[in-house]
């Protein structure tokens, strides 16, 4: 009964994860891409707000729930998956926090009602490179752990 519980938050977590990550991929990265830098400034700022918070608390649950049931699985080949979509989650969380935060905090620090500063670097190229790669771990996650909870 504990690990179809644990199962369903695995799931459920790390799907969201995939599903949000992927939406930002395909339209919101392209939109602010499309943008001029003093409204990429600004969306970006406003997008933020509401992720920010909600998004490491998904991915970490997310994370503690797969290796919690890669601990406890019957099989072996269900363990190493719950273990493998665990560390892509770590992954994932790692990716954001040390690549992709960095970037967001320097947009954040800007005033958008003021012009940018002369020596202001578009981060929107990078970080896009780094949302990719997060993107992809979990959607890798996702996919090893609906393996897992199948098996």
């Amino acid at each position: 009964m504990l690990d179809n519980a644990l199962g369903v938050v695995a799931l459920s977590g790390s799907g969201i994860t995939a599903g949000v990550l992927f939406a930002v991929a395909v339209s919101v990265v392209p939109t602010l891409r499309a943008v001029s830098p003093p409204l990429y400034v600004r969306i970006h700022q406003l997008l933020g707000r509401n992720w920010d918070p909600t998004m490491p608390v998904i991915v970490l649950t997310s994370a503690v729930t797969s290796l919690v049931l890669g601990l406890i699985a019957d099989s072996g080949a269900a363990r190493v998956l719950f273990l493998t979509g665990a560390v892509l989650l770590v992954a994932v969380s790692g990716v954001s926090h040390l690549l992709n935060v960095p970037l967001n905090r320097q947009v954040k620090g800007l005033d958008p009602d003021a012009p940018l500063p002369e020596d202001w670097r578009d981060p929107r190229a990078e970080w896009r490179r780094w949302h990719l790669l997060r993107t992809a771990l979990a959607i890798a996650a996702v996919l090893v752990n609906a393996t897992a909870a199948v098996i």
